[in-house]
């Protein structure tokens, strides 16, 4: 007597529900903006400009902070990260302000 296992069955992939933007939502637009923006400042940062990498950094975070406020929930994709907007916007805003605030504040130290 053989015990001979089932074929196992092959996975089917979702049909496509539409036609969809990428990214489809206003929000997802200004979060890849957002990081985008980021990538280019950590890029700037190692290249040796830290001041000027950091405050790009920082003006980024709070153009997140601002399209996070602006727009309606359904609309802010990747920018909604918790439940209430005054804490994505708290968030944002108050980290971009510390490092725009850092980036103008710490003085040159020359060797």
């Amino acid at each position: 007597m053989s015990h001979e296992l089932p074929p196992e069955p092959t996975p089917q992939l979702p049909a496509p529900l539409g036609p969809h933007r990428v990214p489809s939502t206003y929000g997802g637009l200004v979060y890849l903006v957002v990081v985008v923006a980021n990538g280019v400042g950590l890029v700037v940062v190692a290249l040796g400009a830290w001041r000027r990498g950091v405050g790009i950094m920082g003006v980024a975070l709070l153009v997140g902070a601002v399209a996070r406020l602006l727009l309606p929930d359904r609309d802010a994709g990747m920018l909604r990260v918790r439940r209430h907007r005054w804490i994505d916007v708290l968030m944002l805003g108050g980290v971009g302000a510390a490092l725009v605030f850092l980036a103008v504040v710490i003085p040159d130290q020359t060797p």
